[in-house]
């Protein structure tokens, strides 16, 4: 008999996890504690590990559209000099998805039509914030004080999730990292005629780039890529947090000045400026207690090195949808230690990378040797065998594998 299952949160991972479960034949309520059903932010990336699971729920790229990214290329961004250029143009080929950008906004809209297929019985529910969930006996409690039960509940609340420490405990709460990322958009008709902008587009070759800084007195990111077919610059900062302001625009501008004046200039041309500070909490020994789970943010929040944050969501619910295909009540529990079989380690190991900026990977080195898997198995030491791992993985195909066999877990990448 199909399963009652409720998730926490709307949000990307929310969302698809729903479709992903209501697709494999569930009876699904989605629970959002706001007014509105929708993402606010500016654009991301969906990698191909994340494409792949996007693409076997029917995602429609075109309608969200998604714009095919060429080049990932690292440049200094006081010179402007070349350090490390990688060709994405491959991604269909070696791995079965190209490497998109596009907005969170077009993302999650898609995914809510895809919840509204008609015939669809999926139930998503707003301005419904649930305060806290007993795992043993499967509810949720609201805000008004209703209790809903299921026979599995989802956390996909987040980073600031409520229901993290039902499974984790207390001590496993997020804290910060001590820096935070400015976010803003530029529509590319307000500079497509700026001197500035023409020769800083040579720079990356219709793909991304990030201008990291080289000063090694302080610790920059600045990452630029288009999105919405090309109508929008999207710009990502990452800097050491600093005292709040005002002013954002003027604070980033601040943070940034020793970086090149084409890069400054941008950010001069940059209309509402937003800063984010951001948490992470180390990786968790288990995801999951009785008829809880928590996954997304609420399980493995990652850092914006990398690109990787929306896709591990995405590869959850990917996962979710197959090994709870065809389930019944008695089944969750061995679903749920297959799922962390495929996942936990995975993400974990994709966590940490997360943390250092591309090209630094052997900074974290020793603390992936933790998460190995199989233990002593190869671990990505340099850009591309990152890409390798983050964007190779077929979360599919690895559940799947675990389904049908459930022997221990080998990690699974495509063929390179």
């Amino acid at each position: 008999m199909p399963l009652n299952i409720i998730v926490v949160g709307a949000g990307i991972g929310g969302l698809c996890t729903a479709v992903a479960l209501h697709q494999a034949g569930h009876s699904v309520k989605v629970f959002e504690k706001s007014r509105f059903l929708g993402e606010a932010g500016a654009a991301l990336s969906v990698a191909p590990n994340g494409g792949r699971v996007l693409s076997q729920l029917g995602f429609d790229f075109k309608r969200a559209r998604a714009m095919e990214l060429k080049t990932w290329s690292l440049i200094d961004g006081i010179t402007l000099d070349p350090i490390a250029v990688t060709d994405l143009s491959d991604r269909r080929e070696r791995y079965g998805n190209p490497f998109y950008v596009l907005h969170r906004a077009d993302l999650h809209g898609e995914l809510v039509r895809l919840a509204s297929l008609k015939g669809s019985d999926l139930n998503v529910q707003v301005a419904a914030k649930v305060t806290s969930a007993n795992a043993e006996e499967g509810f949720v409690e609201l805000e008004d004080g209703t209790r809903h039960y299921a026979d599995l509940i989802i956390a996909a609340d987040g980073i600031h999730s409520v229901l993290r420490s039902v499974v984790a405990g207390e001590d496993q709460s997020i804290k910060p990292t001590g820096l935070s990322a400015f976010r803003f958009l530029i529509p590319t008709s307000d500079i497509k005629d700026d001197p500035h902008f023409v020769e800083l587009q040579k720079l990356g070759d219709g793909g991304s780039t990030i201008a990291a800084d080289t000063t090694q007195e302080v610790e920059h990111h600045l990452v630029w890529y288009e999105c919405q077919d090309g109508e929008v610059q999207n710009f990502v900062g990452i800097h050491k947090q600093t005292a709040e302001v005002e002013n954002l625009k003027q604070s980033m501008m601040a943070e940034f000045r020793h970086y090149h004046p084409s890069l400054v200039h941008l950010i001069s041309r940059a209309g509402d400026v937003t800063d984010w500070p951001l948490f992470i909490h180390d990786p968790l020994p288990q995801w999951h207690r009785d008829k809880l789970l928590i996954i997304g943010d609420a399980a493995h929040p990652m850092l914006p090195f990398g690109g990787q944050g929306s896709n591990q969501a995405v590869e959850d619910a990917g996962a979710l949808g197959i090994l709870l295909d065809g389930a019944s009540p008695s089944d969750v529990p061995q679903c749920l230690q297959q799922f962390e079989k495929v996942r936990r380690l995975r993400a974990s190991r994709t966590q940490v990378l997360s943390k250092v900026r591309i090209n630094k990977e052997m900074e974290v080195h020793e603390e992936l040797k933790q998460y190995a898997d199989p233990p002593g198995s190869d671990l990505p030491t340099t850009m591309k065998e990152r890409f390798d791992h983050d964007q190779g993985f077929d979360v599919i195909g690895m559940s799947r594998k675990v389904k049908s066999q459930d022997t221990g877990l080998k990690t699974y990448c495509m063929d390179h």
